[in-house]
């Protein structure tokens, strides 16, 4: 039924007796698809494991408008047999349709795509462009669009294309892709939460993953519309001549990544000391690290770097290090006690470990006093070392003030030759 049999068909019903039982199914399926919509989130999504909750929510969003979708077509059906009009219950079954689809959009984008405001921005033009469509197709000019694009065509060689093609097209590759990152996430998410598996190996396939759905996402999509893959042999023959010439810095950072991750020389989470920069590797992305400093700033580092610069990895096969507070006292003060109040400051601190335990030794003998260290050991080194060292000074300087031990400082004798007396 096109747009306008549908409008004039509902102008006549409402006149009548016969919208009365439409309004009743329409008025019966909402509220009886609310119901189950409750049900079915109380009793199924919400005890659902954590893992599957992401796929499951994109079908969360789309059960109440599904469920009010089928109870209209039944109920449309039955009136049917009847011989009672259904205009109201068509129009009603385009607008579920279409909110259905809207919610369906909007979630998987938000899924993919991280939140921002080209995010924000591409779901209002969505849901203006299904809304305009359905405004289009109520009004009966969506078959007239239609067929004013189609008459737009223009040749491309041995071919003949037109606007309609070409949009319809583009949208169906546009969803394939989304359709495809979507469930890509959903596997990542699916991946990174399986503990008996290296992290490293995790992030690995997770990758590996989405670059072949993404493949097999584009290829078919081209496929679909007619594209002939084969011209995809020359596009492949000048990127290799790019990487070649102008890419390849940018194609080792990305095999440089992988060469890290499946080599577990470094992990989420390892404390690592590179170009001068000490942080905690906080993302492994495909082409950069990022390197949470212990100030809090990030360093993006590319993985070219890692591959041919000395990186020191604090944390490679022990969480383990330590930490080092080095103090000069006088040659006069007593040795023993300020060794012993520098082990005592170590008390009472629950970074310190007990094991191996905190010990203090000579290190040199100064021109200006004894230089003694003590060192103590840490398991969680991404916490920094900053304030721990400051809690030992003031502690050590408090110990020495009560046991009468002096802080060496430099002391230099002057001494006049050949001054003639005034």
């Amino acid at each position: 039924m096109s747009g306008y049999e549908l409008w004039d068909q509902l102008a006549g019903d409402i006149h009548g007796y016969m919208v009365v039982w439409e309004v009743v199914v329409l008025a019966f399926g909402l509220v009886l698809a609310w119901i189950f919509n409750k049900l079915i989130l109380a009793t199924v999504f919400d005890n659902a494991p954590e893992s599957w909750k992401v796929g499951m929510g994109g079908v969360a969003r789309i059960i109440f408008p599904l469920l009010a979708l089928i109870t209209v077509h039944i109920g449309q059906f039955v009136l049917n047999q009847w011989n009672y009009h259904t205009s109201l219950l068509q129009l009603a079954s385009i607008m579920l349709l279409a909110m259905g689809v809207i919610r369906l959009t909007v979630y998987a984008l938000r899924y993919v795509f991280p939140a921002g405001g080209w995010a924000r921005t591409t779901e209002t033009f969505i849901v203006w462009v299904i809304w305009g469509l359905v405004a289009l197709r109520l009004a009966g000019l969506l078959t007239i669009l239609s067929a004013f694009l189609e008459g737009l065509s223009f040749n491309l060689g041995k071919h003949e294309f037109s606007v309609l093609l070409l949009i319809q097209s583009s949208l169906i590759v546009v969803v394939t892709l989304v359709v495809t990152l979507w469930a890509g996430r959903i596997m990542e998410n699916r991946l990174m939460h399986a503990d008996n598996m290296d992290m490293n190996l995790r992030v690995v396939l997770s990758k590996l993953l989405r670059v072949v759905l993404i493949l097999v996402g584009v290829l078919s999509s081209l496929s679909f519309v007619g594209f002939d893959i084969t011209l995809l042999s020359v596009f492949g023959g000048a990127l290799g001549v790019g990487l070649g010439f102008g890419l390849q810095k940018i194609a080792s950072n990305y095999v440089s990544g992988f060469i890290i991750l499946l080599d577990r020389s470094i992990h989420l989470g390892d404390v690592l000391t590179v170009d001068g920069h000490q942080g905690v590797a906080n993302q492994l992305r495909a082409r950069y690290l990022v390197l949470r400093k212990l100030d809090g700033t990030e360093v993006v580092i590319p993985n070219d770097t890692l591959i041919t610069s000395t990186v020191i990895n604090h944390s490679l096969s022990d969480r383990k290090a330590q930490v080092l507070v080095p103090v000069h006292v006088s040659y006069g003060s007593p040795l023993e006690t300020a060794m012993n109040v520098m082990r005592a400051s170590t008390q009472d601190i629950s970074r310190i470990l007990k094991d191996p335990a905190p010990d203090v030794n000579i290190k040199a003998l100064n021109e200006t006093g004894v230089h003694l260290e003590l060192a103590l050991w840490v398991n969680d080194p991404e916490a920094g070392y900053g304030s721990l060292q400051s809690m030992l000074y003031l502690k050590i300087l408090q110990g020495f003030r009560a046991n009468g031990i002096k802080i060496a400082y430099p002391q230099r004798d002057v001494r006049l030759t050949n001054v003639t007396p005034q």
